[in-house]
């Protein structure tokens, strides 16, 4: 991780126009992670699940923690020898049925901190192909913006995903990057994409009526932009504290500009955010082209990835990627996750260094919350160091940015 440090210190003085930004905690340093849950409606009426939670890195003393960790190898690591530690805000969407496996995400993404959990009644119309799922995760940020602004990455997520490593993991491994970076799969060759997607002009109800139905095409046709270039990619990412500033505030009205043009754009999630971050002068040269996740998909690909099973652990666990998508509820390669990856029991938190009960009798150790100072990393930090540290090299980095 020294020689990843270094690599990342060396990318700093490389480029002056970046402004790399470290918060430090004052008094204690933790992470926060914002869980918000929110009431959606499907195409029947039914409610769709939401959930972001503030999302706290913490951890124990070192001679608690070990008695409790699963692997007697590794250690704690003193906070004396790390940066300080990211605050992560998560998006967790999922639709009516998805409850279950919602429960499940929000475990295996679990830390403590005050307040933890909030709930937001008030339903959202999000139509599926158009852009009221733009709309519904700006209004997650706006959240988060309000009421504690005090993170560092945005990080969406959907029911169907389910993270690859633990939360102590990506805090320690993201301890050492830049706060500026967004993790984003980007290109400009949009291909197909052009005729089928930005030529189209679509209407999504859910702006407008009190009940869903599907999106409708009008008639006449639309030429590209001009006045920005069209980009796409993942509708997966982690982005940056700065760069969620600038798509809610808008201050020179680009992002306000892109999000009407993607109001009529069919699939705008695989298009909004990655034209207005290339399109910005400020925030182009901050993208690294991944979207953390592993996806198995069709070559050539369809509409939809395949869903992940028991065969595909092993091409997981070697894609490095910190999630993975998509899951059936309950299918068996999750329990596999839990216990190889995640090394957490039925219904129990992810174990991190916060966790300092006995475990005696099966009983979970995370009930016993200890002193929020130490992480506690995994072999999945060094998976996940791998992946930044492949995104982030020179055949990589700077080739792959916004064009």
């Amino acid at each position: 991780m020294k020689k990843l440090k270094n690599y990342y210190m060396h990318l700093r003085h490389q480029s002056m126009e970046r402004k790399w930004i470290f918060p430090l905690a004052i008094g204690s340093i933790f992470s926060l992670f914002l869980l918000f849950l929110t009431t959606l409606t499907s195409l029947d009426g039914s409610p769709l699940l939401q959930f972001h939670q503030y999302f706290s890195s913490s951890a124990t003393t070192a001679a608690a923690a070990a008695s409790i960790f699963v692997e007697s190898k590794l250690r704690p690591i003193p906070i004396s020898s790390l940066p300080p530690p990211p605050r992560l805000a998560y998006l967790i969407s999922g639709s009516a049925g998805d409850g279950a496996m919602l429960h499940r995400t929000l475990q295996a993404l679990y830390h403590p901190v005050q307040p933890n959990v909030r709930m937001i009644t008030k339903a959202n119309l999000v139509t599926y192909r158009g852009p009221t799922m733009v709309a519904n995760t700006l209004h997650a940020a706006a959240i988060l913006l309000k009421e504690c602004g005090d993170w560092d990455w945005f990080i969406n997520l959907s029911a169907a995903d389910y993270p690859l490593v633990t939360q102590d993991d990506m805090l320690h491994t993201f301890s050492y990057l830049p706060r500026d970076l967004n993790f984003i799969d980007h290109t400009s060759d949009i291909g197909w994409k052009e005729f089928q997607r930005a030529k189209p002009v679509i209407i999504d109800p859910g702006l407008y009526m009190t009940k869903k139905s599907d999106v409708f095409w009008i008639t006449q046709r639309r030429s590209v932009p001009s006045a920005f270039k069209l980009f796409t990619g993942s509708a997966w990412m982690a982005l940056s504290r700065p760069f969620i500033d600038y798509c809610i505030w808008g201050w020179d009205n680009l992002p306000r500009t892109v999000l009407m043009y993607y109001a009529n754009f069919i699939s705008s999630p695989e298009g909004y955010f990655h034209t207005v971050i290339c399109n910005a002068h400020e925030f182009r040269n901050t993208t690294v082209n991944g979207d953390l996740h592993f996806i198995s998909w069709d070559n050539p690909p369809k509409q939809h990835p395949h869903y992940l099973t028991v065969d595909d652990m092993q091409r997981m666990v070697d894609s490095n990627a910190p999630f993975a998508r998509k899951f059936h509820h309950d299918e068996p390669v999750l329990d596999k996750i839990d216990t190889e990856l995640l090394f957490r029991g039925r219904d129990m938190l992810i174990p991190g260094g916060w966790c300092i009960g006995n475990g005696e009798n099966g009983t979970d150790p995370c009930l016993v919350v200890g002193n929020i100072t130490v992480l506690r990393p995994t072999a999945g930090a060094k998976r996940l160091e791998k992946l930044i540290s492949s995104l982030l090299s020179e055949d990589n980095f700077r080739p792959r940015q916004c064009i």
